[in-house]
């Protein structure tokens, strides 16, 4: 039986747990606080910063995990290096955590090292730098911290009048002691896709079904499988991911988004882990979920093929203000029929902090993709987080 150590108990990291378990693991959940959703189902769990490297290492001494998941973007990742090096595995690597958790390292990798499209980017740690670089790239432009999730600190900048807005913005939402961000040329997108990406050590690597996804703040509010696509793009998508994969080796799933335009397709982030838009596939829309896919690959269980069986819809259901959340509107949200609701446990809620996501799907295959996303929205919206 094989004990695995996740680092970081979100919504994510709970479905994972599960995956784990089902799998006979025993497992660890960590994370910043109390009560996070993976802990709720864990067999252990322990309370630190992930940024703590002390604690980090105190923690896999305590535990002696055989692997290691980082599930959030906050972590010591020199860290991990060290425990790889002492045997323990790092899902998918100590690399692709190190690379993937910094924007600045991944983008090169992508754009310099592998040659794979990529809006114009620069980089700046101060309101100088920061100036020169929008000067260089113009209007509209996008700014990111360097390391950050669910869009915190990300703004899109349309005039001059913005930029002070836009970097105190992005240095505030940086997560961990990196303070940097990352200036982007807009790119002109029709649609955004996850393309999740299963690499193994005892198979070929494999994709799942694109998958199309609206964002808000950066973060985002619906996604659906599959996504409408050109052929040869798609083709392409899967072509990047499989060189992006390989260049960080290991073995697992990863979430790559892909911006489509009338010009072609171009690489925009990676997430080592399983995807926040990936919730779709818990629609069943996969002979796998995303987490199912994950937890065997990080095993070492063969996974000889990934089947789409009917197309499926998620849509988030969000926190308006601080507090600690109870739940109205489930009986109404239960009597939609191919649907279903998962609330994640969250101990307490902020302005527009994901606790719930609906999902709907069409096994009949009669649904335009238009009303199956109308129909997941409505149900969402019935549930209240008061």
């Amino acid at each position: 039986m094989k004990k695995v150590m996740m680092l970081g108990s979100g919504e994510l990291g709970k479905e994972v747990v599960i995956a784990l378990k089902r799998l006979g693991c025993t497992v660890v959940a960590c994370d910043s606080y109390e009560r996070a959703p993976a802990m709720q189902v864990a067999d252990s769990y322990e309370v630190f910063s992930m940024l703590d490297g002390e604690a980090l290492q105190e923690a896999v001494g305590k535990h002696n995990p055989d692997i290691i998941v980082p599930e959030v973007e906050s972590i010591r990742t020199d860290k991990l290096y060290e425990f790889e090096q002492l045997g323990i595995q790092i899902t998918p690597s100590a690399k692709a955590a190190n690379y993937t958790m910094n924007r600045k390292l991944i983008r090169d990798l992508a754009a310099k090292e592998l040659g794979l499209r990529t809006a114009p980017y620069a980089y700046a740690t101060n309101l100088n730098e920061f100036e020169k670089a929008v000067e260089n790239i113009g209007l509209p432009c996008v700014v990111k911290p360097l390391m950050s999730s669910s869009g915190k600190g990300q703004s899109i900048v349309k005039d001059v009048s913005e930029l002070n807005a836009a970097f105190s913005s992005a240095m505030q939402g940086s997560r961990g002691d990196l303070k940097e961000i990352i200036i982007e040329g807009f790119i002109d997108f029709h649609t955004e896709i996850t393309l999740l990406t299963v690499t193994q050590d005892v198979g070929e690597t494999l994709f799942c079904a694109p998958i199309g996804h609206r964002q808000e703040r950066g973060d985002y509010q619906e996604s659906w499988q599959p996504c409408p696509m050109n052929p040869d793009q798609l083709k392409e998508a899967q072509e990047m991911s499989r060189k992006v994969t390989s260049a960080l080796g290991g073995s697992g799933i990863w979430g790559i988004e892909f911006f489509l335009t009338s010009e072609g397709i171009y690489f925009s982030e990676l997430s080592p882990r399983p995807h926040d838009t990936g919730m779709v596939t818990l629609a069943g829309t996969q002979n796998f979920n995303e987490f199912e896919l994950h937890a065997r690959a990080l095993l070492g269980l063969k996974i000889p093929e990934i089947e789409f069986r009917y197309p499926g819809v998620s849509a988030v259901v969000l926190a308006e203000k601080d507090g600690i959340p109870k739940y109205s509107g489930l009986k109404e949200a239960a009597g939609f029929p191919q649907s279903d609701i998962k609330i994640f446990g969250k101990p307490t809620t902020r302005p527009y902090r994901r606790m719930a996501i609906s999902l709907a799907y069409d096994r009949t295959k009669t649904e335009s993709l238009k009303e199956l996303r109308a129909r997941a929205v409505k149900i969402a919206n019935k549930i209240k987080v008061h």
